[in-house]
């Protein structure tokens, strides 16, 4: 019996090696198969444009740059890359690397970059401020921002200046972006539609092509935030140093719209959301707090506030958006001229305990807003106002 199996695995081991020798590589079609994966091309497209305009809307400068960066779906094969751009006319090309080494060169100026950017914010708003009090200010703080930025430069060491110039010379050398870059920064001429193609070469020589349409987009000026006086209640927070923490909120007439809010005043940091003041409405509701904003038509804003309330009574705190066109305390109560309001109650309140909230509002056709605060029924704080543009 043994001798039979032997002979029926030694028939079997043959034909194993008879039917394994016929496998040749050299034979098509026969072996490993033939590798026809190609590549795939795709590319991820940043939007870098940046823009200046002056404080009437005035376009100074637009520079319309894009950055592309290709890809394929082979991480070695994808070797080779040859972008299109149509229509190319005035098109340029940036050197990827340009941005980081600005940056860096930033970086290593840090205190002189952040005070040239201080005053070149108040040299922006200068030439657009007509009250003479305002602009005096502004002067006197662009002066005194120069006289630091000279100290600021008079103290840069040698380290830090040979740095600087080790950033000067690599942009100096900086090879010319070209067409055949993995990953390049594009500088259109302006607005309009751009066909950006992208081929991609593996090194067995297969390619594949893909394109997609690039919209530029018309520069507009960024919408200013609106400025909000004593925005925390704190003494000497105006705009010269001055102000006792509730001037920005007092109304054109008291008869009209009611007296001003009280100051709540605390000794330390941290016991309040901001600083060491807030707004103090009496449970009578005899106190208001009334701000006009300038805002851009069209936009919309959110505005954001602490409040808290005494929950020994029941009562509430509105905080309102109100039209321009109320002239009294009774008229901002019409549903006409509520452009937004969030009231607060104190049920389910806890006492000391701040909260914060959000009012989003579009500005519509006013170029100002009225921020309007009242309570009734209880006692109320209301701190660190702040307002954004909603983007």
């Amino acid at each position: 019996m043994n001798k039979y199996l032997f002979k029926i695995k030694y028939i079997v081991l043959v034909t194993f090696v008879s039917l394994t020798s016929c496998v040749n590589d050299d034979l098509a079609d026969v072996g490993d198969l033939e590798d026809i994966t190609g590549p795939t091309p795709f590319y991820n497209v940043t939007d870098i444009t940046t823009s200046e305009f002056d404080c009437s809307d005035v376009e100074l400068e637009a520079n319309y740059e894009f950055n592309f960066q290709a890809g394929s779906n082979l991480a070695v094969n994808g070797i080779y890359y040859e972008w299109k751009v149509s229509p190319s006319e005035g098109i340029e090309l940036i050197n990827k690397d340009l941005p980081i080494l600005e940056k860096s060169i930033e970086g290593e100026l840090a205190t002189v970059t952040a005070l040239e950017d201080a005053i070149s914010k108040l040299e922006f708003k200068l030439p657009c401020t007509v009250d003479e009090a305002k602009a005096a200010v502004l002067e006197a703080q662009i002066a005194d921002l120069e006289a630091q930025l000279e100290t600021a430069k008079a103290s840069l060491t040698d380290e830090t200046l040979q740095n600087v110039s080790n950033l000067e010379s690599q942009i100096a050398t900086l090879p010319a972006a070209t067409l055949q870059d993995r990953e390049i920064i594009v500088s259109f001429p302006g607005p309009g539609e751009y066909t950006v193609g992208l081929t991609v070469t593996d090194n067995l020589g297969k390619s594949d092509y893909i394109e997609k349409t690039i919209t530029v987009n018309q520069v507009v000026p960024t919408i200013p935030i609106p400025e909000i006086g004593e925005p925390s209640f704190d003494d000497g927070t105006l705009f010269d140093g001055t102000g006792d923490g509730r001037d920005s909120w007092r109304a054109p007439s008291s008869s009209k719209w009611g007296s001003v809010f009280q100051i709540n005043t605390k000794s330390e940091l941290g016991v309040l959301p901001d600083g060491y003041q807030a707004a103090k409405f009496p449970s009578d509701g005899s106190r208001v707090g009334y701000q006009e904003i300038e805002v851009t038509p069209g936009a919309t804003y959110v505005l954001t506030y602490f409040s808290e309330l005494d929950t020994n009574n029941i009562g509430e705190v509105t905080v309102s958006i109100i039209s321009p066109n109320a002239t009294t305390l009774d008229e901002a109560k019409l549903e006409a001229n509520i452009i937004a309001s969030r009231t607060e109650s104190s049920v389910g309140r806890v006492d000391d305990v701040f909260k914060k909230h959000a009012i989003t509002f579009e500005a519509g056709e006013y170029e100002k807003v009225i921020i309007l605060l009242t309570n009734s029924g209880t006692e109320c704080r209301l701190d660190a106002f702040d307002i954004t543009v909603k983007q």
